[in-house]
C-alpha cells in the first residue's frame, strides 16, 4: 500500500520564509561552471553561493532584460552541466515568481547605454567598468540595498571605499588577494 503523499512536501511552509535579495554578477556563475580551469576552491565557493540563492534566495535583475541577456550568453538554458547553468535554468523558470526573482526598474542616462541614473554621480567612480555599472545601479535600486556578489572582477575592490561610501555591499565570494592594486587606488 503507497504512503499518501504530503500536499505541498514542505513547499508551503518554506515558501514563508523571506529570501534574501542578491545580486550575481555573472562573473560568478562563469567561475562556478570552470569551464576554463577556474581555481576549484573558487568554483566551489561560487557554487556554494548559487546553490543559496537557488535554495532559499531572491535573484535581483532589470526589468529591461540586460542581466538576463548577459547570463544568455555565458550560461546553459539546459541547467548543466555547471553551476551558473543551474542558476540561469532556475532563473528562466522562475522569471516571474516574484518570490524568486525582484526584477528592478533601471533608467538609463541618455549618454551611454551602460549608463543609469542609480549609478553614483560620483568622480570617484570615473574607471569604473561600464559592464559592471548595472550590478551597481541594481543595488542601489532595490530598496534592501543587497549585496553584489561577485567572483573575480577586481573593480568591486579597487572601488570598495566608494562603493561602501555609498551604501552598496559587495560579497568577494573568492576573497581578494590575487586582486593588484592599480596605481593611484
Amino acid at each position: 500500500m503507497r504512503q499518501p503523499r504530503p500536499k505541498d512536501w514542505g513547499m508551503r511552509e518554506q515558501s514563508r520564509v523571506p529570501r534574501t535579495p542578491k545580486i550575481v554578477d555573472t562573473n560568478v556563475c562563469i567561475v562556478s561552471n570552470r569551464r576554463h580551469g577556474e581555481d576549484l576552491q573558487c568554483a566551489s565557493r561560487c557554487a556554494t553561493q548559487i546553490r543559496e540563492i537557488v535554495a532559499r534566495g531572491l535573484l535581483v535583475i532589470d526589468t529591461e532584460g540586460k542581466i538576463f541577456e548577459e547570463y544568455r550568453r555565458y550560461l546553459s538554458f539546459s541547467g548543466e552541466p555547471g553551476f551558473g547553468d543551474l542558476l540561469f535554468k532556475w532563473l528562466v523558470d522562475n522569471l516571474y515568481r516574484e518570490d524568486h526573482v525582484a526584477r528592478v526598474v533601471l533608467n538609463r542616462r541618455r549618454e551611454r547605454e551602460t549608463d543609469y541614473a542609480e549609478f553614483p554621480d560620483d568622480p570617484a567612480f570615473e574607471g569604473f567598468d561600464r559592464s559592471d555599472r548595472i550590478f551597481v545601479a541594481l543595488a542601489r535600486a532595490h530598496p534592501e540595498r543587497p549585496p553584489i556578489l561577485n567572483a573575480v572582477d577586481s573593480d568591486y575592490w579597487h572601488y570598495r571605499e566608494p562603493l561602501a561610501q555609498h551604501g552598496i555591499k559587495v560579497i568577494h565570494v573568492c576573497g581578494h588577494q590575487h586582486y593588484r592594486p592599480r596605481a593611484g587606488r
